[in-house]
């Protein structure tokens, strides 16, 4: 046999809920960016800044690989992931 998709478990059964967790998930995106683009300064040059920026990005790579994804299954109420889909998320993360 042959997986073609995946099926999620949603975070919430309820729409309100998964209009909330995209909403919520669309302010704090663009909140991670802010901050790896706050610590990528180049005044910000001691060590603790240093590792800042390395935890930022980080952060911003593990969830561009994922938040995207569970963004669109919460806005359109959909729970498939394809296996080439899935494959990529876990190959980026």
């Amino acid at each position: 046999s042959s997986i073609s998709h995946f099926l999620l478990l949603p975070f919430a059964d309820t729409r309100q809920l998964q209009l909330l967790h995209f909403w919520l998930f669309l302010a704090l995106y663009p909140a991670a960016l802010l901050i790896t683009t706050i610590a990528w300064h180049h005044h910000l040059n001691t060590p603790m800044y240093f590792f800042l920026l390395n935890l930022s990005v980080l952060d911003l790579g593990s969830i561009s690989t994922t938040v995207p994804k569970a963004m669109a299954n919460s806005l359109w109420d959909n729970r498939r992931i394809s296996y080439p889909g899935c494959a990529a998320q876990l190959f980026f993360f």
